[in-house]
């Protein structure tokens, strides 16, 4: 991240994600939402164009995601609006204020037991 107030207010207040841990180490940021946390550590030289870091996160109800981030107004990657994938997962993505890649994932029913 490049800039903590900026990734916080994306994590929290766009993604639904909360503030984890009891203090605010600078450089350092952890959110949680469910059962995932994700750490992020400052790196202010960053050029947003040139990185590709990037998190694949499974969820068990994808459609409802999604729609909650539509709804609060979350840009969708171009290329990643929701859809089902030849390998048997439904998939969406989202880019952060630093380029990260956030794609959202859910096995399909038909490929669950494969």
């Amino acid at each position: 991240m490049r800039d903590k107030q900026l990734t916080r207010d994306y994590y929290v207040n766009q993604l639904g994600f909360e503030p984890f841990g009891s203090a605010d180490f600078d450089g350092y940021l952890m959110v949680q939402k469910d059962k995932v946390q994700i750490h992020f550590f400052e790196f202010k030289d960053l050029n947003p164009l040139d990185n590709y870091g990037q998190i694949y996160l499974r969820t068990d109800d994808i459609e409802a995601l999604y729609q909650s981030f539509l709804d609060n107004g979350v840009a969708i990657h171009p290329a990643g609006h929701l859809q089902t994938k030849p390998w048997g997962q439904k998939e969406f993505s989202l880019l952060d204020p630093d380029h990260n890649l956030l794609t959202f994932g859910q096995k399909i029913e038909q490929y669950a037991q494969n």
